[in-house]
């Protein structure tokens, strides 16, 4: 019997299911689309066993957060939920050590890899805001991390000087990816370095456009999903890693990394949305480091898949030889294109209310 048999069955012991398929093109964990007899939808999960080292933590997190977003009464947007087996019990191991999950699908409902235009911006960061306005009122510190220094920039620099120095000898692709690290090297802390006037709350950790499900056939976010990354953090780090998604019409696989671009008018309007639910949680330091912190997550990100790539890709999943490493390029070509327009992009957002 293979593992996704033995989930379901502990999940739903007798339950007959009429069909499986992949859903999702997630870089972390593998995850299914399970529908079963009586019409019924769900979602089975298994999580990166290398990525997510506890996952007691991450399935702690998340039974906190879901539960209190599940008790809104907001029209217009729903939240999944976990299922549980008969014994109450939400996750499941199998005989190979892996943990699964059993989540509530949320119908009538797409994913957008990239943004196609203005309203989806705005749409998205309306729920982002929506999303930090709900768990404001969570208590971070009942929360645990799942993934210690995560969106801690420099603790990714000194990762990757390590790897760097033992992976040896680059060919140019590669020399041109530690190059651009070196130039770019003293961003990294910008956020670090003012931690104490900005605003901490309850974070989702990787709202990219992939994680709003829009209505079918419709431009309305309706639902944020995959909250595995949920912690304590800086507002900048979820707005910057959404703006840095978002604003990238050509998305993370774009055949010529060079072709990569930061769209100044999805930047406007996502803040345009998430400005009208939730400006007041924002400090005017957030408001003075949010065009940066969108820089600094691409650089981030770029440097996470660099230096994944080096190690031999066992973090991100990969379809091909030198995929983190186009992904990297990809990064770091949407930074330049932040920080080319960084003047412009400040002046929208200072137009903003």
């Amino acid at each position: 019997m293979d593992t996704i048999t033995l989930a379901l069955d502990f999940f739903l012991p007798g339950v007959p299911v009429q069909g499986l398929e992949p859903l999702g093109q997630g870089n972390i964990n593998d995850t299914w689309r399970v529908a079963l007899t009586d019409g019924r939808r769900l979602v089975v999960q298994r999580l990166h066993p290398t990525v997510f080292a506890d996952p007691g933590a991450v399935l702690a997190n998340m039974r906190i957060v879901t539960a209190h977003l599940n008790r809104t009464t907001e029209s217009g947007i729903s939240f999944f939920r976990l299922v549980t087996n008969p014994e109450g019990r939400d996750h499941y191991f199998d005989p190979a050590g892996h943990c699964w999950r059993l989540l509530t699908h949320i119908d009538h409902t797409r994913t957008l890899d990239t943004l196609e235009n203005r309203a989806q911006a705005k749409e998205i960061g309306a729920l982002l805001g929506r999303f930090h306005l709900l768990t404001a009122e969570i208590d971070p510190n009942t929360l645990v991390d799942p993934l210690p220094d995560f969106h801690i920039t420099p603790r990714y620099l000194e990762h990757y000087d390590v790897v760097r120095d033992q992976a040896g000898k680059s060919n140019e692709r590669e020399a041109s990816c530690c190059r651009l690290i070196e130039e770019l090297r003293p961003m990294a802390a910008i956020l670090e370095q003012s931690r104490s006037r900005l605003s901490h709350g309850v974070i989702h950790g990787d709202p990219k456009a992939a994680n709003f499900l829009f209505a079918d056939g419709e431009d309305r976010a309706v639902s944020l999903i995959d909250f595995d990354t949920v912690k304590p953090g800086l507002l900048l780090h979820d707005l910057g890693d959404c703006l840095r998604s978002c604003c990238n019409p050509g998305g993370e696989s774009l055949a010529d990394p060079s072709a990569a671009v930061f769209n100044p008018d999805f930047f406007q309007a996502l803040m345009t949305g998430y400005l009208r639910q939730a400006r007041h949680l924002l400090t005017p330091a957030d408001r003075e480091l949010l065009v940066a912190s969108s820089a600094l997550i691409s650089f981030e990100l770029g440097l996470r898949f660099f230096t994944d790539h080096l190690a031999g890709d066992h973090y991100f999943k990969v379809n091909r030889p030198g995929h983190n490493l186009h992904r990297a390029l990809v990064q770091f070509q949407l930074n330049r294109s932040i920080l080319r327009q960084q003047d412009e992009l400040e002046r929208r957002l200072a137009s903003l209310p």
